[in-house]
């Protein structure tokens, strides 16, 4: 089983379009085992297949910190046909990402989303055409006016692709509500990773926006171009696969941030 884990998971901790382009290669594998259920366990709650609990590549055991999360990729296991289909998985990615590559290393997780607010997809805006930069406008002034007045992170706008130096004190106070346990933060992380912006993926958690009004404002510019030329198949799919990873990622911060706002 630990083979398959590896395989479900991916080979980045992090990435999850790494994990995807993982598991397109390699045989299919048949599901292996009757039923996935949840059981209480040291630190929160586990996941079993027929009664053996799931581990990562490197024997950890799999422990979520509240039954819907541990239910929740329960099941992913269920819900397998014949075969594993590890794309269909994205919770139990998710899950090996925390145990394998962020427990006892928070910090640095939090350092590497901090990084994504020196150059945050919201402070670039189009010069053109006005309807775009109208549009940006619409669904990026929003969360910037958030982060200044609810937490006292002021940042620079841009125009095009020069690079604007953000100040310290804004990306400070941004990095002062980061979220300190783990699967927060991975979950953080990979909204972040996923959209370009730190600040969409701290609106998200705080209950400032939702996950479509999160998704629809990191493709303004994506669909603004599918409007105007049509769809390009290959780049759809691609989006359809990050989104599966975005919806997981998001479901996680809101299952264990429901209050915070």
């Amino acid at each position: 089983m630990r083979e398959l884990f590896d395989e479900v998971s991916g080979k980045s901790p992090l990435d999850p379009e790494e994990a995807v382009r993982r598991t397109t290669r390699g045989p299919r594998r048949k599901r292996f085992y009757v039923q996935a259920d949840v059981a209480e366990a040291p630190g929160g709650f586990t996941i079993t297949l027929d009664g053996k609990p799931i581990r990562t590549p490197s024997g950890h055991q799999v422990v979520a910190p509240i039954p819907d999360i541990a239910e929740a990729i329960a099941a992913e296991w269920n819900a397998q046909q014949e075969f594993i289909d590890p794309l269909t998985m994205p919770l139990t990615r998710l899950a090996n990402s925390v145990v394998e590559g962020v427990v006892g290393r928070v910090d640095d997780v939090a350092d590497d989303v901090v990084k994504y607010l020196g150059s945050d997809l919201l402070f670039y805006r189009a010069g053109h055409p006005e309807a775009l930069v109208a549009r940006e406008a619409a669904l990026w002034d929003p969360l910037l006016f958030w982060a200044a007045d609810a937490l006292g992170a002021h940042f620079i706008l841009a125009e095009g692709i020069v690079h604007v130096r953000q100040p310290d004190s804004a990306i400070a106070a941004a990095r002062a509500v980061l979220p300190g346990d783990p699967w927060s933060i991975a979950a953080l992380h990979v909204v972040t990773s996923l959209t370009g912006s730190a600040l969409l993926a701290l609106a998200l958690m705080r209950g400032v926006i939702d996950q479509d009004q999160a998704w629809a404002a990191a493709h303004v510019d994506e669909d603004w171009n599918i409007e105007q030329w049509g769809v390009d198949e290959e780049v759809a799919a691609r989006r359809a696969a990050r989104l599966v990873d975005f919806q997981a990622a998001a479901s996680v911060l809101k299952a264990l941030n429901p209050a915070v706002g």
